[in-house]
């Protein structure tokens, strides 16, 4: 199930072009790229995404170049993010400034109180590896978060097992281990409340950024100042 993310207009203001994201609703995700300027960079990509949800945000706004290379890997991304929308079921699929970012709901892939893949999620998991094999100039970010349930410590723990846990699936399914980070926040970046039940169930998530590699940027870069 694809989404389209409601961060693009809060990512455009640090970018300083907010007056043009927010006056042109009709703006494809690829053109919002373009329009997002080259001075983000990582220190500004990290403080967006804390504010637009997390860290998986952060990663892909980290990532972003703008301008016309921009615009050429935003294409790419609404490409891929199409065919993981169709493909992923049991998934969220948001595309992100020049990156996508897919949640999957921790019950659909881990037991309660654990770190090991269900059977059923096996499915989901691979369908993400087969259709990320011909994209290798993207890096892949997975982040694991828990609720506010038991200590701090606890929770740290088991979102960093979860995290690991989806990653070595995706390896053994065809990604290469150079392609993937993980990180775990516990309970630190909830997107719910966590005093219903409702809202630790949303808040017990892995999320996974996509964003260009740095070869990649550059290739694009260098095309778009020859033509």
């Amino acid at each position: 199930m694809r989404t389209y993310s409601r961060y693009l207009p809060l990512l455009a203001a640090i970018a300083a072009t907010a007056f043009l994201l927010g006056g042109c609703s009709s703006l494809s995700n690829t053109q919002k790229g373009a329009a997002v300027g080259t001075g983000t960079g990582a220190a500004a990509g990290a403080a967006v995404g804390k504010a637009a949800g997390g860290t998986a945000e952060g990663a892909i706004i980290g990532a972003v170049v703008g301008g016309t290379a921009g615009a050429i890997i935003g294409r790419r991304m609404d490409e891929k993010a199409d065919e993981l929308g169709d493909e992923l079921e049991n998934a969220e699929v948001e595309r992100v400034g020049e990156g996508i970012k897919v949640t999957f709901d921790s019950g659909i892939l881990f037991k309660f109180d654990s770190a090991t893949i269900q059977g059923e999620a096996e499915e989901n998991l691979m369908e993400f590896a087969n259709t990320m094999q011909d994209f290798e100039e993207s890096n892949i970010l997975i982040v694991g978060h828990t609720d506010a349930k038991g200590t701090e410590e606890y929770n740290q723990d088991l979102s960093e097992d979860r995290s690991q846990s989806a990653a070595d699936f995706i390896t053994r399914n065809g990604i290469s281990s150079d392609r993937i980070r993980t990180v775990g926040k516990g309970e630190a970046e909830p997107v719910a409340s966590n005093d219903t039940e409702e809202g630790r169930r949303q808040n017990r998530r892995v999320e996974i950024a996509i964003y260009a590699n740095e070869e990649y940027r550059e290739q694009v870069k260098e095309k778009a100042q020859s033509d």
